[in-house]
């Protein structure tokens, strides 16, 4: 199995003894989450690029209108999204 060595600075490597948090655990798990994260936003990136090249680049008024849409996604409540 190829290894990796990681390096934490000494307040880190201390608060993960004292917890006895199992570092390797974590680091495999944050890293499958970023390799993850960044996997999914390369496919979101070329699927706009295929809906671009479809239908053309958005007016300045629906990107207005996009825009405002996610600004009043982005305040909306847990409580009013499970309502």
């Amino acid at each position: 199995m190829p290894r990796l060595q990681v390096y934490l600075p000494g307040d880190l490597y201390e608060q993960v003894k004292e917890r006895g948090l199992p570092a390797s655990e974590l680091l495999q798990d944050a890293v499958r989450a970023e390799v993850r994260r960044q996997a999914l936003r390369e496919e979101g990136d070329r699927y706009v690029d295929e809906l671009v090249a479809e239908v053309g680049e958005p007016t300045a008024e629906e990107m207005a209108r996009a825009e405002a849409m996610v600004e009043r996604l982005a305040r909306r409540s847990p409580e009013q999204e499970a309502g």
